[in-house]
């Protein structure tokens, strides 16, 4: 019957597929947008309105998805996603101006803001049938998976076009779908008894308050992922004139150390409460960013973008989960909505912050909402339990 630890353990693993292949195929994305951004001609600021359909199609989509979730179920949604995403991925590479980019991108938002309401909706359904704080574990799959999308984007950066490159994550994404989704479709979702907050009442003024408060540490925290994965590796070779590979590696640090960081983040939530892990991890994102926006070390940025991503390991994950566990997929769409607003809208912004400014100068955001969220975990430690 669904919910034994057979069918639990299989469960588990489909979601870190489907957690790992969003970050390969979201991570492949960003490390071509140079050239992206060279093929349409476009300035900091055009890409930053490019960048913005990504966040458009994202944020627009994500509230349709909780509730399709909740008449279809996490899993068949989580698969239909995975597929629009493979797919859409292949398309920015085809344009050849802005307004085209934009648009295609819109498409790509839709489904990479659907699929992480989806299987993040379903994961926190699976942590709770498990009762262990193992949402970090997925979100370490993700940045896995990014690490390795953008090392193999690295590595073919010299030898494939964007073209060739973005069509082979189409038909590794489209694998990928077939083998996980079979596995993920024969199996139901465990049956969770929720707290009494997400009841028919779970939308009461306290509730809804406490998945805005989650939402807020995710949006300050996922602005820095989607600066990193957007423009990252541009600050590494416009303005301290490492090579494209050397770049791509940026993110990669950034992936690799969120990764570890993550890994460990059962761990760390046993030892420290989800208080005390906010607020160390937002200090320390912060301090990394500086370092790493700041200096005109190509080093010195690389080891700023590994804390940073250490910083920020487990903030995300430990915000979805708690607005998942207070009101199920509405809670996650609710949270993951602010959080991957923070996310797609924070490159655009950074873009128009460049134009004004500097892109070194405009990073530096990060590290001010990073400490904001740092602010907002330690004025709620008496609200939010852990």
């Amino acid at each position: 019957m669904p919910g034994t630890t057979t069918d639990l353990t299989r469960l588990r693993i489909a979601l870190t597929i489907f957690f790992a292949l969003d970050g390969f195929v979201f991570a492949g994305w960003v490390v071509r947008i140079p050239a992206i951004k060279e093929q349409v001609n476009a300035s900091a600021g055009a890409l930053g309105v490019a960048l913005l359909g990504v966040s458009a199609g994202a944020v627009i989509t994500m509230t349709l998805t909780g509730r399709l979730c909740r008449h279809y179920g996490t899993h068949p949604v989580t698969v239909v996603c995975a597929v629009l995403l493979s797919l859409s991925v292949a398309l920015p590479p085809l344009t050849h101006s802005v307004p085209a980019l934009t648009a295609v991108l819109l498409l790509f938002g839709a489904a990479y803001g659907s699929i992480n309401v989806a299987f993040n909706s379903a994961a926190v359904d699976l942590v709770a049938a498990l009762q262990r704080p193992i949402m970090p574990t997925f979100h370490a799959a993700f940045s896995l998976g990014g690490m390795v999308g953008a090392g193999l984007g690295g590595l073919v950066a010299g030898s494939l076009s964007p073209t060739r490159h973005l069509f082979g994550l189409t038909v590794v994404g489209l694998l990928v779908t077939l083998f996980a989704g079979r596995v993920l479709l024969r199996i139901e979702p465990p049956q969770v008894a929720r707290p009494r907050e997400a009841s028919p009442r779970r939308l009461d003024r306290r509730t809804r308050g406490l998945v805005t408060v989650f939402g807020l540490i995710a949006l300050c925290t996922a602005y820095g992922e989607g600066a990193m994965a957007d423009w990252g590796a541009l600050h590494l070779e416009q303005d301290l004139d490492a090579s494209p590979g050397l770049s791509a590696v940026g993110y990669s640090c950034f992936a690799l150390a969120m990764t570890l960081g993550r890994l460990t983040g059962s761990t760390l939530l046993q030892r420290l409460g989800r208080t005390r892990t906010v607020v160390v991890g937002g200090a320390t994102a912060a301090a990394g960013m500086l370092l790493g926006s700041l200096t005109p070390s190509v080093w010195a940025t690389l080891v700023g973008f590994a804390i940073t991503g250490l910083g920020l390991a487990n903030l995300f994950p430990v915000a979805i989960e708690r607005a998942g566990a207070l009101a199920g997929p509405s809670g996650v769409a609710t949270a993951s909505t602010l959080g991957y607003g923070g996310m797609l809208l924070g490159p655009p912004a950074i873009g128009f912050m460049a134009e004004w400014s500097s892109l070194p100068m405009a990073l530096t955001s990060v590290a001010v909402l990073a400490a904001v969220a740092a602010a907002i975990g330690f004025a709620t430690r008496h609200t939010a339990s852990g």
